[in-house]
């Protein structure tokens, strides 16, 4: 069998906001990726970008392992993966021109590589992949074992989902396949990752060590903003008590004091929720965990079993506290269902994040205030704020693409630029997202009673806030983009 050198291209350093942050994680699909490919006999190296300093480490590592081919596979749990990070994507081409140069094969898998692959075959990739692609990788390593220089086309003919180029053209297969869950155990290839870095940046930025971990793929929701490149609306979940296992081992190796789940949705059944503390239970090993999920699945069942299983904190995909934008998402949940699922995990002891997405098709500032408003009423313990980003293959993509300048693609996570022609220019979602933040700084601080009101830091803070949020209402106009004062003043 060809050894195989497998990466991804999300290099820390590159993106500002996210190095400030101090927060990185192993990429975990490209290592759920490297154990698969373990388990077939394989012999598998890993270069980590994430912590990597840049490219030159990248080369060394090309240089010491000398793979036959290099799979390039982007970590479809990492959301600004998905983002498709212009720097990135930079980085990604400068590593599959650096393997071909080294004489590998390449093979490249991702959001970006799925929505461009243009891009990736140019810079010299063989064949990119489609989606989520593994059934077609191992079809393409099998090949590749027996012809390792057989051209780009005899590889993926008769294959679907596979992207080559063609007199400069990319051709697709269709078809593309997601690997059964009986096919994918979903553990990851830890024992590849050097902890030691991960774990000094996480104590001395945040002074605990975290690591990730996914129970699931995919997300059966049509938001209509939300990106489906990997899994399409799937939903596929692994056994819980192998979950619990893994979580485990990772507590017992590695001794982290917190676990992220990356899943889009987490548990999304009350009985697996329940399998799954009862599990982890018997392992005898107890971690706090954040997971990701929606406020219609949040019954008070499912609230109290999370906490069972060590649930420490839930992030909502809150969006708006606009019923109308909510609708216009086709969110399928709406603002009572967020105040709710809030009240039920406060009662459960859960901390609670919200998912804000600002500049929505059609918000207005109305819309805007309902969401500040929601924000009061539920009191989350901390919020994520963006602007709406037009992803291909989204219904929302569609909606704008024709409005999308030179500009695509965010450079990093910070730009938050409006690539389409919303309400308002970039410069107001800037303001009301630091109006935003300002406000649940303000509730979650300790504050006075009574006479004491008056004197309270707290409360000059509430004062200082109001007067900034009507300086900006009062000033709206504007900032109001040239087709949205047209259509105002028509």
């Amino acid at each position: 069998m060809l050894s195989v050198l497998v990466c991804h291209s999300y290099f820390l350093h590159l993106d500002q906001k996210q190095m400030e942050r101090g927060k990185p994680y192993p990429a975990l699909a490209t290592l759920q990726v490297a154990a698969m490919l373990r388990k077939t006999g394989r012999r598998v190296a890993f270069f980590d970008a994430m912590i990597a300093q840049g490219l030159e480490e990248y080369e060394r590592a090309l240089e010491a392992v000398q793979p036959q081919v290099v799979l390039l596979y982007e970590d479809t749990f990492n959301f600004l993966s998905k983002m498709c990070l212009g720097t990135m994507r930079r980085a990604a081409c400068q590593m599959i021109s650096s393997a071909k140069r080294s004489g590998a094969r390449v093979i490249a898998a991702g959001p970006d590589v799925s929505d461009a692959p243009a891009s990736y075959l140019l810079a010299g990739a063989d064949v990119t992949l489609v989606g989520e692609g593994l059934s077609a990788l191992l079809d393409l390593l099998a090949r590749l074992d027996l012809h390792p220089s057989a051209p780009a086309a005899d590889l993926a003919s008769g294959l679907s989902g596979v992207n080559i180029l063609r007199q400069d053209k990319v051709v697709t297969t269709s078809g593309a396949r997601v690997l059964r869950s009986a096919d994918y155990e979903g553990s990851a290839a830890w024992d590849l990752v050097d902890m030691d870095r991960y774990r000094s940046v996480w104590m001395k930025t945040h002074g605990y060590f975290s690591l990730n971990m996914a129970a699931s793929r995919g997300c059966s929701f049509r938001c209509a903003w939300c990106a489906k490149p990997t899994w399409g609306n799937l939903y596929l979940q692994r056994d819980a008590a192998a979950v619990a296992s893994e979580m485990a081992y990772l507590k017992r190796s590695f001794d982290p004091q917190h676990i992220w789940f990356a899943d889009d949705i987490f548990g999304f059944r009350v009985d697996w929720v329940e399998d799954f503390a009862a599990a982890a239970a018997t392992t005898g090993v107890a971690v706090r965990f954040t997971i990701q999920t929606r406020a219609d699945l949040i019954s008070e069942s499912m609230a109290h079993a999370l906490e069972r299983a060590g649930c420490f904190e839930a992030w909502i995909g809150a969006e708006s506290g606009s019923q109308r934008v909510l609708d216009a998402m086709n969110k399928g949940t709406t603002v009572s269902q967020i105040l709710t699922a809030r009240n039920r995990f406060r009662s459960a002891g859960i901390r609670v994040g919200f998912f804000i997405q600002l500049g929505y098709l059609g918000e207005d500032l109305e819309d805007i205030l309902a969401t500040r408003d929601l924000l009061e009423a539920a009191r989350p313990d901390e919020i994520g704020v963006s602007v709406s980003y037009p992803l291909p293959g989204t219904k929302f993509h569609e909606l704008v693409k024709a409005q999308l300048g030179r500009k695509t693609h965010w450079q990093e996570s910070s730009d938050l630029d409006m690539m389409f022609h919303g309400t308002y220019t970039s410069s107001f979602y800037r303001s009301v997202r630091d109006l935003l933040h300002d406000q649940i700084l303000l509730q979650t601080a300790v504050v006075g009673f009574g006479d004491e009101t008056s004197r309270n830091p707290t409360a000059l803070g509430a004062r200082t806030l109001e007067r900034r949020w009507n300086e900006l209402i009062d000033s709206e106009a504007q900032y109001r983009s040239p087709d949205s004062r047209s259509a105002a003043s028509g």
